[in-house]
């Protein structure tokens, strides 16, 4: 996002960044210029209508480059002059956030009715908590109505929190090293370097260090600290961020509602497979939406694996312990997904054999990923990654 706003083009690329796209696509609607803002051919398959549709409501300036309701955009910033627009609360919170962020530099500011069932709750919740802390007046009014002052932002000292979605991958080697009584190899100590200096691991046979991540967070991927715990995972919060430990006895089954939590998903399902955990996780239809379809990718790469996992209404994903032979020298598929990528890579802990392809995915979220893997202890080769 950052290099796509440095020196201002007039054709911006942002190659699988769903979450750019669509931020991107309300902020340029409010900018002056025209641009068009275009990404990866997946990129271009997933919709944005409903964005779009809303920012048109308000007085946008948009246009379909190429087939109607998907990128490429063309888009002329212009003031808007729409206030108060109503939009579905099932579709992905990324719309919703984007359409708030803006409404502080309308002239009528924003109020944004949702309708039916609010998914995401927690990333809008998130929203809200940062553009306050930068200034602007913005809070629910009622259980389905959210209001925006104009006035926009004020420059503001802030302290970014390291990411809890990234910090799941290490809860899950943690939780996969315990069941499977292996370890994290690369002596006493290893300190890794997250998201370019966002968060540093320290790592040894008992005990994985993260830092920069809060007890109290806005993140609602916070949340799977707690559920974690239920797969032998102890977090005790530190002045310098949290100490990962295995404690306790890992749960038989593990039924969890996931619609707060969608992008930590592919880490508890990967997770549950290897750990020989049952489950069944709900609330997952927004998956179907990411940068791939995630749902029909965990099924199809977790048999090479060796596990049957299936899926109900688009929603739910269950596995009751079904297997299939394996395949002898896995290859991941990671479908332009950063997280299918850091999800299945933790199997290398009780599947040496497995390659991760397109490794380079990571790139969108974690770019130092393999490199604190290197870091704390895992062999990472360039067409195949091994403990």
């Amino acid at each position: 996002m950052t290099r796509a706003l440095d020196g201002n083009p007039g054709h911006i690329d942002i190659l699988a960044a769903g979450t750019a796209m669509r931020f991107l696509t309300a902020y340029l609607s409010v900018t002056p210029g025209t641009r068009i803002i275009t990404g990866t051919q997946r990129m271009q398959q997933r919709p944005i209508r409903i964005l779009v549709d809303a920012l048109r409501e308000l007085g946008a300036r948009i246009e379909y480059v190429g087939n109607e309701g998907f990128p490429p955009l063309r888009i002329t910033g212009t003031e808007l002059t729409g206030s108060e627009i109503s939009l579905a609360g099932n579709v992905s919170s990324q719309y919703i956030s984007a359409l708030l962020m803006i409404g502080t530099v309308l002239p009528k500011g924003l109020r944004l009715h949702l309708t039916g069932d609010i998914i995401s709750r927690p990333y809008i919740n998130l929203t809200l908590q940062l553009m306050r802390d930068f200034g602007a007046q913005a809070d629910w009014v009622s259980e389905d109505c959210i209001t925006v002052s104009p006035g926009g932002y004020t420059d503001t000292p802030f302290t970014v929190e390291s990411d809890w979605s990234a910090a799941s991958y290490w809860y899950q080697m943690m939780a996969i090293e315990g069941i499977k009584n292996e370890k994290i190899k690369g002596g006493d100590r290893s300190s890794a370097k997250e998201s370019e200096d966002s968060t540093k691991e320290e790592a040894h046979t008992a005990e994985i260090e993260l830092l920069g991540l809060f007890a109290h967070s806005y993140q609602g991927d916070s949340r799977g600290a707690e559920v974690f715990t239920r797969l032998g995972v102890h977090t005790e919060y530190t002045d310098r961020g949290v100490k990962l430990t295995r404690k306790g006895t890992p749960a038989t089954r593990l039924d969890e509602d996931m619609v707060d939590i969608p992008d930590l998903a592919q880490t508890f399902v990967v997770t549950c497979c290897l750990m020989d955990i049952p489950f069944r996780f709900t609330g997952l239809q927004s998956l179907k939406i990411k940068e791939t379809d995630r749902i029909t990718a965990l099924i199809t790469e977790l048999r090479k694996l060796g596990y049957v996992v299936r899926s109900e209404q688009d929603s739910i994903l269950l596995w009751d312990g079904e297997r299939c032979p394996a395949d002898a020298d896995p290859v991941i598929a990671t479908y332009e997904d950063h997280r299918m990528a850091m999800a299945f890579a933790p199997a290398c802990l009780v599947l040496p054999q497995i390659r991760i392809n397109e490794p380079q995915v990571v790139t969108k979220s974690y770019p130092a990923y393999w490199e604190d893997l290197q870091k704390a202890g895992f062999k990472v080769c360039q067409d195949a990654m091994q403990s």
